[in-house]
């Protein structure tokens, strides 16, 4: 999603990211071992769209690269959002993510849900396209516990893509149990908006910083650590067009925090981070 543009995603204003540097950060994360890209066709600016960054960049794919895509939302070509697909539009949205890759199949595609309370005709539809050959694995975005339900009477589902970080939707710590005990991985985006660091306003909460400070790590490697800790079935896909964030984000991953530490994290969470 930061790949197209500078500044907070979707902004008409943002300035186009310098191309060049788009491609670099994405052959660094791939040498750097990062196996797993989040992306959508619905990622664009005016000049720039990440799946024709990402093909410019890594094709011939790595045999290992997993690429996640998802379907559902609706923007014109200027960028401006229309209604939600519906259940007869998601074989085009597959269909463009496969042209702007350059694949004949998708690894994985995530059904992203808005305003929706019922998705299993939507669900039906993207396991035609699967049953086809079209679409490897299945996924849920932005959903609750009684989606997933829905979809898993209809088709295998392999992740959860929902909003959660330290202090943001503690609400989520349950249904992530619910996805570990299913063998689903939880895949968090925003793992990093409890520090406001979109607002670019508030101050970095004291405990994150002192254990920062003591493993010689930033707050934000402490944030994608304590929420990799939620389980072995948890990913983070923290976004950037920078490559020396990239490099922070992937050495986070290295990151082991003491009990002591987590416990301290776990209270901040649970009060709102």
């Amino acid at each position: 999603m930061r790949l197209p543009q500078l500044g907070t995603a979707f902004d008409p204003r943002a300035r186009p990211r310098n191309r060049e540097q788009a491609i670099e950060v994405l052959r660094t994360a791939v040498e750097l071992g990062v196996n797993h890209i989040d992306t959508a066709a619905f990622y664009f600016s005016a000049t720039r769209s990440a799946n024709e960054l990402i093909n410019s960049a890594l094709a011939p794919y790595p045999r290992d690269l997993v690429i996640v895509t998802k379907v559902g939302p609706n923007r014109t070509p200027a960028g401006e959002w229309l209604p939600p697909a519906t259940p007869d539009q998601l074989k085009g949205q597959v269909e463009e993510n496969l042209r702007q890759l350059g694949r004949d199949h998708l690894d994985v595609v995530n059904l992203r849900v808005s305003r929706l309370d019922d998705l299993s005709e939507h669900f039906e539809q993207l396991a035609v396209l699967q049953q086809a050959g079209l679409v490897r694995h299945l996924g849920l975005s932005n959903v609750r516990p009684h989606h997933l339900d829905q979809a898993l009477r209809i088709a295998p589902v392999v992740c959860v893509q929902n909003s959660f970080g330290l202090g943001h939707h503690p609400e989520q710590d349950e249904f992530i149990g619910v996805c570990g005990e299913r063998n689903i991985a939880f895949v968090p985006f925003f793992a990093l908006t409890g520090a406001a660091k979109e607002a670019g306003g508030q101050q970095e909460d004291v405990d994150v910083t002192e254990i920062a400070n003591a493993h010689g790590a930033t707050p934000a490697q402490v944030r994608l650590a304590w929420t990799l800790a939620r389980g072995p079935h948890v990913l983070v896909i923290p976004g950037t067009g920078d490559p020396a964030h990239l490099r922070q984000n992937v050495e986070a991953g290295a990151l082991r925090l003491t009990p002591e530490e987590l416990t301290r994290l776990d209270a901040l969470h649970l009060n709102g981070g």
